[in-house]
């Protein structure tokens, strides 16, 4: 079921992130164009500008250019203080709560209680552009300093906050991040995962649970359009990664496997699709594995490089040692990839082991390659598991039916007698008007 525009908006929303856009996190700048195709008015904020090097392609150049950069406008004295002022003389008793929520929550040390006054002077900039937006709804993705910013603006300005939340590095550090805060704090939590949400779970107290739904993050299936037997007409050695370049990957783990399937697979080649920390590292151990005819390094893509990539590949392979609930498999499986991944976080509630892709524990090299040469060796298998993940994808993970529910999530903010919403929010043919159920 696809929802239809709202006739009743409950915008403006902003929307805050640590960088917007960047390459890395292509499916925020999707879940806003579908969010502003419903019809919602969406601004964009980020704390800081993206380098250039995260700018691929002319969507991400023209969502630059609109959005509204927190550090930037807080490093011009003159609007910092008038920021500041403003919210004092406004509402000095929000003001100095905000203060001491900043304190409050903030992790024991001086050095940790400096960066909490820094959130806090970059929140009262954002308080009062929000305020000049009159925007009435303020969503973040990702729960640690971005979220933290968030919900001292909403305490200075009175405009409620939600946010988005991964993992898996909010559940490396929660007390650090105060997670249990910013879930009593928000007006809701949409978390991408069963698992994600059970985290939560494990953080926050029982009363604040029926704030915690599930919203995935969504794809665009037509983006992957391809003739339906191409898997099976694939010579199964055209492998693609796509993610950051940094150990949580677990890219050495795949080289190793990839070593030592090369010598009976010489036309083996694994394309690497974006960039990060470890690049040069991972280049060296390619080196000394004699792998560099079998390895290449793309660099960062534009979104539709990237799907062209997926259409001219024959795999996914995704050896991570922490994931919240990938994109990047979502948008293979949506290409009729067959994938190869780890079983970990939220990924089983994605790819069925098996059926849409091969799941395999973390770290294990003979499992990644035993799991590789399966595929390799099995044309029709990996176009049986090709289908079953498009249709997963388009089932339960396409960004307009999960814009949908966010938007449904929105109206009930701007609707003080509306249920809390369901553990996955109801997608109805108008999302922003709640129903009478």
């Amino acid at each position: 079921m696809t929802a239809k525009p709202p006739a009743d908006l409950p915008g403006p929303i902003a929307y805050l992130t640590g960088e917007y856009p960047r390459a890395t996190d292509t499916f925020i700048q999707r879940e806003v164009a579908a969010l502003r195709t419903l019809g919602l008015e969406v601004k964009t904020c980020s704390i800081r500008r993206t380098d250039g090097g995260h700018l691929v392609g002319p969507e991400q150049h023209s969502e630059a250019a609109q959005t509204f950069y927190v550090l930037k406008a807080a490093s011009q004295p003159l609007r910092l203080i008038s920021a500041h002022l403003a919210a004092l003389t406004t509402s000095p008793q929000r003001y100095f709560k905000a203060l001491a929520l900043a304190v409050k929550t903030s992790a024991p040390g001086t050095r940790a209680l400096l960066y909490q006054l820094i959130y806090f002077a970059e929140a009262a900039v954002l308080a009062r552009h929000l305020k000049q937006q009159n925007v009435r709804h303020l969503h973040n993705h990702i729960a640690t300093a971005t979220c933290t910013v968030a919900m001292l603006a909403s305490e200075i300005s009175g405009i409620p906050f939600s946010f988005t939340l991964h993992g898996p590095d909010i559940f490396f550090a929660p007390h650090r991040w105060r997670l249990d805060e910013k879930i009593r704090r928000a007006s809701f939590v949409a978390c991408i995962s069963h698992f994600c949400r059970a985290q939560a779970m494990a953080f926050a107290d029982p009363s604040d649970w029926d704030k915690l739904a599930i919203v995935h993050c969504g794809v665009e299936p037509s983006r992957y359009l391809s003739s339906p037997d191409r898997a099976a007409r694939g010579t199964g050695h055209n492998l693609l990664f796509v993610g950051r370049l940094a150990s949580v990957k677990g890219l050495p783990v795949l080289f190793q496997a990839l070593a030592g399937l090369v010598p009976d697979h010489q036309d083996l080649m694994l394309t690497l699709i974006g960039d990060g920390p470890d690049r040069a590292l991972l280049q060296d151990q390619v080196n000394q594995l004699g792998l560099q005819d079998h390895v290449a390094f793309a660099g960062y893509q534009s979104q539709d490089a990237v799907a062209r990539a997926l259409l001219e590949s024959d795999l996914l392979l995704l050896p991570s040692f922490a994931e919240g609930l990938p994109v990047v498999l979502m948008e293979a499986m949506a290409a009729g990839l067959p994938v190869l991944t780890t079983r970990i976080a939220g990924v089983p509630e994605l790819v069925e082991d098996g059926i849409s892709g091969i799941l395999v524990p973390p770290g294990d090299v003979d499992a990644l390659a035993d799991g590789l040469r399966k595929l390799l060796a099995d044309a029709n298998l990996r176009h049986r598991m090709g289908q079953a993940g498009r249709q997963k994808v388009i089932a339960e993970f396409t960004a307009s039916n999960e814009a949908a529910r966010l938007a449904t999530l929105f109206a009930g903010v701007t609707n003080p007698s509306a249920p809390r919403p369901a553990l996955r929010p109801v997608l109805r043919p108008d999302p922003l008007k709640p129903s009478a159920e």
